[in-house]
């Protein structure tokens, strides 16, 4: 009932179309019974009048039997037809509402959840929901009324053969409780897990082909993949041979009526002498009977999809119910534009270890400042909470005096631009790709935004230009052509604050050359924060941050880092030897 009443509540102003299809099924279930009946009632005439002309009688239960049997069928398509128009709506709300939600998500969400999941859940989910309300609700009703219904008729006409269809019906209900038990419901989680394991390896895979090729790592970054799709192989096979021959035997019984039946005939004809009303009765319950198996096997159907479509909303629930950043009401817009991270300790959600550790610095406005230390040490965290991908446990992160917390979403987002290393460019124009960082921009504007990120050779090369398509019906960019236009769109948004994570790491060296002309561009008079690698692109910060297991270990210009030949020494002399190092031909004296 749970989750009957949370698929109601996506189904708008259409609710009353389930049970509307609820009763068109069951009234369509009784009139396919009422037909067997009048079958049963022709043949109990035709034994009364010894086979001779049919009686006016027997040709109106003929057109009776047509009429029943033609209302059954539109019946039910009137019941389909409402349940799909339900099913629809909910589908629809599913992902409507989801996506709503999706999309208010803090970013850090989207480090915790791959896009394969996260289509997997909405998607594919929403789907299971339709199909259980769509097909599988609709027989709820008659997977009840008929049993009844043919209960009633069989010990109506004799208890004693009613009694022997009990039988099978009870084994095999049996049975499919247990089949349908702990084990079901357990097994039911593990498809779904192994269901978005699949989706979301066969997601990434296809989405680092590029990279499998260049490094020539097809075997091995196939394994994943491939062991995933063996997990869910090797459990369908164990639940499959674990039910063989419970499942056997249930299928046997619950067809195997007429084997209970016609022995009870049998014994009655014998005991009796009355053949013609034991084989009426006999002839009238090998017809019925059928609608036991068929309700059974319904309700087995139902219980499944009950199941699947229980774990589908759950995981949905699980998936939109993740912690969303608070808003306080009376948020403030940010006037100034110094970032300063006071007593800042984090953790990431669901975890207990420390990623930082009493962080404090401050970034004046205007002023830019870098970040750097061995990878894990917390740099792209601290990027990332100015942002807000996630909140602080302990301390303030502040802009302009301004708590984060206190700054609404759209204003912060509105003042802080953030290039990461991963560039994320949509499947379409170059124009619309640049355009994400002002829609109101005029063309003038984003070619002035094109010159800056010095992307110009970019576009002169495609054949339409800032109308050429990116993605699989269009053009491909390279890694460095990408991080530029990212950064065309970041000069066009012109935010205050610029936040920026390995912006050239994918770049080769001319592409690295005309980003850093970009980044200069970009980071005019802008308040700035900055992780590089390279660290020959930040020795004319205003201030360098070493970043040491989650701790501010030094901090200083680039020339008074170095004179106090420590942590940052250390990591300047090895990247001077990385850069220097070369490969040389050994040359034979012989």
């Amino acid at each position: 009932m749970n989750t009957l009443l949370k698929l109601q509540a996506y189904m708008g102003n259409r609710k009353t179309l389930l049970p509307t299809a609820m009763f068109f099924s069951a009234i369509s279930a009784l009139a396919g019974m009422a037909t067997f009946l009048f079958i049963w009632l022709i043949v109990r005439d035709l034994f009364a009048s010894g086979g001779t002309s049919p009686s006016e009688q027997i040709v109106d239960y003929a057109w009776w039997t047509a009429a029943s049997a033609i209302s059954s069928v539109v019946l039910y398509f009137f019941a389909l037809m409402s349940s799909h128009l339900a099913a629809f709506r909910v589908e629809s709300n599913l992902r409507r509402s989801a996506m709503s939600k999706i999309i208010k998500m803090p970013l850090g969400f989207f480090d915790y959840n791959t896009n394969g999941r996260i289509r997997k859940i909405i998607d594919d989910n929403a789907g299971i929901t339709h199909s259980f309300l769509a097909h599988q609700m609709p027989d709820l009703a008659a997977t009840f009324v008929v049993p009844l219904a043919a209960l009633v008729l069989i010990f109506l006409f004799d208890w004693r053969l009613g009694v022997a269809s009990l039988v099978p019906i009870l084994v095999s209900s049996m049975l499919m409780g247990f089949m349908m038990g702990t084990k079901g419901r357990q097994f039911m989680q593990n498809y779904m897990n192994s269901l978005e394991d699949m989706n979301t390896e066969a997601v990434e895979y296809v989405r680092g082909i590029p990279v499998v090729k260049v490094f020539q790592q097809t075997v091995f970054s196939f394994k994943n993949f491939y062991s995933s799709i063996q997990k869910y192989n090797q459990m369908v096979f164990q639940y499959t041979k674990t039910w063989e021959k419970p499942m056997s035997a249930y299928t046997v019984i619950i067809n195997g009526f007429v084997f209970f039946l016609a022995p009870v005939a049998i014994l009655l004809i014998g005991y009796t002498g009355d053949y013609t009303s034991v084989l009426l009765n006999f002839f009238l319950f090998i017809l019925i009977t059928p609608v036991f198996s068929q309700s059974i096997m319904k309700s087995m159907y139902l219980t499944q999809a009950l199941g699947q479509a229980k774990e589908a909303i759950e995981r949905l629930d699980q998936l939109t119910g993740y912690e969303q950043l608070s808003v306080n009401v009376d948020t403030k817009k940010i006037k100034r534009y110094n970032v300063e991270f006071k007593n800042v300790t984090f953790n990431y959600p669901g975890t207990t270890q420390k990623v930082l550790n009493n962080i404090n610095f401050r970034i004046p406005q205007g002023k830019r400042v870098a970040l750097v230390g061995a990878s894990g040490s917390g740099k792209s965290t601290i990027a990332r909470l100015i942002p807000r991908f996630w909140d602080v446990n302990e301390g303030c992160v502040s802009i302009g005096g301004i708590n984060v917390k206190n700054i609404s979403p759209k204003e912060l987002m509105t003042n802080v631009s953030f290039v990461f290393q991963n560039t994320r460019l949509f499947k379409t124009t170059l124009l619309e790709n640049i355009k994400y960082g002002n829609p109101d921009a005029t063309l003038d504007e984003v070619n002035y935004a094109v010159d800056m990120a010095q992307c110009r050779d970019i576009i002169d090369k495609q054949p339409l230009g800032l109308n050429t398509k990116l993605g699989t019906d269009g053009t491909y960019l390279s890694g460095g052509e990408q991080q530029r236009i990212v950064l065309a769109r970041a000069i066009l948004k012109n935010a205050p604050i610029i936040v920026l994570d390995e912006a050239t790491a994918f770049a080769d060296p001319e592409n690295e050359h005309l980003i850093h002309q970009a980044l200069n561009e970009l980071t005019k008079g802008k308040t700035v924060l900055m992780i590089a690698h390279r660290l020959t692109s930040i020795t004319d910060m205003d201030n360098i941050l070493v970043v040491d297991e989650g701790r501010i270990s030094e901090q200083g210009t680039h020339a008074e880092l170095l004179d106090k030949q420590g942590t940052y020494f250390k990591i300047w002399n090895e990247y001077q030897q990385s850069v220097r190092w070369t490969i040389k031909k050994e040359v034979n004296h012989d």
